[in-house]
């Protein structure tokens, strides 16, 4: 059961409690019995369901709660507190060196994604502490595995240290650690070869590694789909290295959420950091209380601020506002703002920070590919038609044209200006309106594709 099934479960259960102005004890078995369900089906160890269910249900039956106004949302703000504190209360800072270089010792299962999410920890570190990263390759294992960590490296423009023709990753280690001291570097990231099974032969050399290294951090990747085994897999490589910390990797995909749930309760090996998408730059802070708001439906508003502040440069930004003030809005400018927000992740995974509006969305095909073509059909306009829209509007020879020339049907690129146009003008009104009175970003999204009908209309275009 994927993660959203058990949010929208939870809310579900515990929507039937709130706007109600007297609660019963059968009404809160109720809804405790449909969430213990929830909780099982998207794989929670058992025993962490059951002490939840009897905390929530005993505060819940309380005084304070049966003789409150509002006594649903008493026990909505009673599920929200127990899930911060399964989740570890609060978020657990990375261990970093102030004044000398620090290690960072990457462990996981194959598959785990370990490799991606140590060139995504290097950026996340080079950008938000300011540090020199130097990435080692000591997966000499797994066929290109070297290779991998080298072109992702390269996509950040990140060092990797690497030995083509040494198979010792001892030897690398020790290697590298003076090739970071002496060239500067003041982050180490060792990614080492990940185990199909826990491997007394390759544990053994992970924890010499260990020794060699003697990392700040030993970060275990574990993967979210795999559920309660996730908490088996903690265990057996903290037994052996004493792991500091987890990041959870793949929460943007089917997962179920069993992991997130039960990692910190069971093992007391806190979650730093989740990965949240495919891309290098999407590794977020595990923060309990923003997870435990997603979970319960109620956005993640602070999550998407910090977003926008990292992606989007406040002069631009400003730039754009006076430009709005002064009447200007071309295609030029809406291009710059798709930049903008495509730099912040999915479209989808933007508007489920919103709070209610994840519920809308859960079943809406949102593709981000729709912006891809909107560049496209932007890019085939000349520049005279860019910085004045009005003149493609009402042309259609131009839109044959611009058509044409982005491969895209007619149909997608009347649509374009034709929204371009509203937009344009709500956009106008906005920047003259009390902010409390915006319509929703939302509205300003493309809308799910729907196939085209006729011949030679791409099925996957954008749609307004």
């Amino acid at each position: 059961m994927p993660l959203e099934t058990l949010s929208e479960k939870i809310q579900m259960s515990l929507r039937r409690l709130t706007g109600r102005g007297k609660l019963y004890e059968n009404d809160i078995d109720d809804a405790m019995r449909d969430i213990r369900v929830a909780l099982l089906e998207a794989d929670v160890n058992y025993k962490i369901v059951k002490d939840f269910i009897k905390e929530v249900k005993e505060e819940s039956l309380g005084e304070r709660v049966m003789k409150s106004l509002t006594p649903g949302d008493q026990v909505v703000k009673i599920v929200h507190e127990k899930l911060v504190k399964l989740m570890g209360d609060e978020a657990t800072p990375i261990n970093l060196k102030q004044n000398s270089t620090s290690v960072i010792l990457m462990c996981g299962l194959q598959g785990s994604g370990k490799t991606t999410h140590a060139v995504k920890l290097a950026s996340y570190l080079r950008k938000n502490n300011d540090l020199k990263p130097l990435l080692v390759a000591c997966d000499v294992y797994r066929p290109a595995a070297i290779n991998q960590l080298i072109t992702l490296g390269k996509s950040i423009n990140c060092d990797v240290y690497s030995e083509e023709s040494n198979k010792d990753p001892l030897f690398i280690t020790k290697n590298a650690l003076k090739y970071a001291n002496d060239n500067g570097y003041n982050l180490v990231i060792i990614d080492t070869a990940g185990r199909l099974q826990i491997d007394e032969v390759l544990m053994k050399e992970l924890s010499d590694i260990k020794n060699i290294a003697k990392p700040d951090e030993i970060m275990l990747c574990i993967d979210e789909m795999t559920g309660q085994e996730a908490v088996n897999v903690t265990l057996a490589f903290n037994d052996l290295l004493k792991v500091t910390g987890c990041i959870l990797t793949k929460l943007d995909s089917d997962t179920r959420g069993g992991a997130a749930l039960s990692i910190r309760y069971l093992t007391n090996i806190p979650i730093k950091f989740i990965g949240v998408g495919e891309h290098i730059d999407e590794l977020e802070l595990f923060h309990p209380e923003r997870m435990a708001k997603r979970i319960l439906g109620m956005g993640d508003v602070v999550s998407l601020i910090e977003k926008a502040t990292s992606n989007i440069d406040e002069d631009d930004a400003m730039k754009m506002m006076e430009r709005l003030q002064k009447g200007i809005f071309t295609y030029n400018d809406f291009l710059d703002q798709i930049k903008m927000i495509r730099k912040m992740g999915s479209i989808k995974s933007l508007l489920g920070m919103i709070p209610g509006v994840s519920n809308q969305i859960k079943n809406v095909d949102i593709d981000d590919k729709q912006f891809t073509y909107i560049e496209v059909a932007i890019s085939s306009m000349t520049k005279e038609e860019r910085k004045h829209p009005d003149i493609i509007e009402h042309s259609t020879s131009r839109k044959m044209r611009i058509a044409e020339g982005s491969g895209r049907p007619y149909q997608e690129i009347n649509a374009l200006t034709k929204r371009f146009a509203d937009m344009k003008r709500q956009m106008l009104q906005m920047s003259k309106m009390d902010p409390s009175k915006m319509t929703s970003p939302q509205s300003f999204m493309p809308r799910p594709a729907k196939p085209h009908k006729g011949k030679g209309k791409g099925k996957n275009g954008f749609r307004f």
